[in-house]
This record gives structure tokens, sequence and C-alpha cells, in this order.
């Protein structure tokens, strides 16, 4: 008896591989760094108007607010238990109701987040520095968390306090920074996919 099935290859109904997933990437490469590009000049603009960037980046919380309240909204109507439900629906209403606050008034509304960044950056900072005394006790390398958690102790009471000041243009060199290193981080992997083909 003769054996029909084909044993030359994989089958080509199957899901396809990391490696034709990277081929596509590969021609697309030139667009990836276009893309990157795109960021990183978002990035230079956001730090040379740090109000405007300011703004910008409190509408973007704003919409992300709204959107989850509303998600929230959804899903507190397919919970059966009602109490669930009230508390799910009051918590989509709050999202909402804050979200159009901050799209409504961003100046004010920065001024709040920027007090809760600076909180959170010397709360993260103290973390981070019980931490390194904790890894030094045990014998590991304690010295860069250390550093770490000085810097961000450090920026966080540098905003407190020029706060609120620092409202107006903490959130926009926040925005400017991290969409220049995401567009140098699409830049890179364009380029490395490039240099793979």
């Amino acid at each position: 008896m003769t054996n029909t099935a084909s044993t030359s290859g994989p089958s080509s109904s199957g899901p396809p591989s990391l490696a034709d997933g990277l081929k596509v990437l590969r021609d697309k490469w030139g667009w990836i760094v276009a893309l990157g590009v795109v960021f990183v000049l978002a990035g230079v603009v956001a730090l040379g108007s740090v109000v405007a960037a300011t703004a910008s980046a409190v509408m973007i919380v704003g919409i992300m607010m709204i959107m989850g309240g509303a998600a929230e909204l959804i899903a507190a109507f397919g919970v059966k238990d009602w109490k669930r439900a009230a508390f799910w629906g009051l918590l989509g209403v709050l999202y909402v109701a804050a979200g159009i606050i901050a799209i409504l008034n961003p100046f004010a509304a920065a001024s709040i987040l920027t007090l809760m960044l600076g909180a959170a950056l010397v709360v993260g900072g103290v973390l981070r520095i019980f931490l390194a005394f904790a890894m030094r006790s045990a014998g590991k390398p304690w010295g860069w968390v250390v550093l770490s958690g000085l810097v961000s102790l450090l920026l966080g009471f540098m905003i407190i306090a020029q706060w609120p000041a620092s409202s107006f243009f903490v959130l926009g060199i926040f925005l400017g920074i991290d969409l220049i290193f995401i567009g140098s981080g699409w830049i890179s992997m364009g380029l490395a996919l490039k240099r793979r083909t």
C-alpha cells in the first residue's frame, strides 16, 4: 500500500511562520523608518511647543477616559447582579465625566495630572531606593537601582516644587520625549530589517 500523504513540507493552509512575518516586514522597512521619522518629528514639535503639547496630552487622556467609561457602561448592562451593575455603571459615568472635563478644560486637568505625576515619581523613587538597599543586603547589584530612585525622587520634587506652574509644560515635555523614543525605536527596527534583506 502506498502512502499518498505529502511529506515535502508544511501544509500551506497552516498558520504563517515567524519567518514569513519577518519577510513581509522586511519588504516594508522603508515605511517603518518613515513612521519612526514622523514620530521623532512630532516629538521635536512637542518639545518646541510644550504648552500646546500638554493640552494635547490631556485631551488624549480625556478621550481614553471617555472610551474606558463607555466600555464600563457597556459592561454594566451585561452584569446580572444589580449591585455590581450599579458599581460598573457609576464607574463608567465617572470616567466619562472626567474625560469630558479634561477635554473641555485641559489646563485644569493638566494641573491635577501633573501633581499626581510628581507624587507618583516621589513614591516610586522612595520605593526604588528601599528596594536597592534590600538588594544590597542580599548581595545583588544595587547601585543603578539607587541612582534611578534618586533621579525619580528629584524629578518628582522638582515637579511638585514648581506646581502649579509646572502644569503648563511637564506633560508636554514627557509627551515629546516619549514620541522621540517611540520614533527612534521604529527607525532602529526598520534599519535592522533593511540590513537583513
